[in-house]
């Protein structure tokens, strides 16, 4: 009998993990979703959903140059602004990291307030640092900045100057 050809099968890349509808990976043994920034606001749903009932963070981060340095799993693009969630279950004793590109263009992204009425102050915060806009939030306004301020201070690109500190009641200088 003679021996058959047996033709060599292609090698398929494995599926990506995904968990509550977002791409997954892992840092220093915590779960880290991706998902994309339409997709952000159902994941969160699914994750309260889930047991995952205590808002610990919501901040943002402008990576301007280091674009293409940070990790970030296959199918995720990168953008210059990230805003990071980080959510506990008590009951599960698990903590699980949210990061979302945010394009400079189009710096918005859904408000978690409904979900979560603690982001309130931290989503205010970021706005205020960074200019990502939460949308329908109750109070979009400046919370550590005063309300006339020009720009956003933990931005790469804001310009690095003296802010001269004014106290109440303090005798003019001689």
């Amino acid at each position: 009998m003679a021996d058959e050809a047996v033709e060599p099968q292609e090698a398929t890349a494995p599926e990506p993990e995904r968990a509550y509808g977002a791409l997954v990976t892992y840092s220093r043994g915590q779960t880290v979703l991706h998902p994309t920034r339409d997709d952000y606001l159902a994941t969160v749903k699914r994750l309260r959903a889930d047991g995952f009932n205590m808002l610990i963070d919501v901040t943002a981060v402008d990576y301007a140059s280091a674009q293409r340095s940070r990790e970030l799993p296959a199918g995720v693009d990168t953008e210059r602004y990230e805003v990071v969630v980080n959510l506990l279950s008590h009951t599960k004793r698990e903590r699980v990291r949210l990061r979302v590109q945010v394009p400079a263009g189009d710096l918005s992204i859904a408000s978690l307030f409904d979900e979560y009425p603690g982001a309130e102050a931290m989503e205010r915060e970021a706005f205020d640092m960074f200019g990502v806009q939460f949308i329908n939030h109750p109070d979009p306004n400046r919370i550590l900045m005063p309300e006339d301020w020009i720009g956003y201070p933990l931005r790469k690109d804001y310009a690095i100057g003296r802010i001269p500190v004014q106290f109440k009641g303090a005798p003019a200088s001689r």
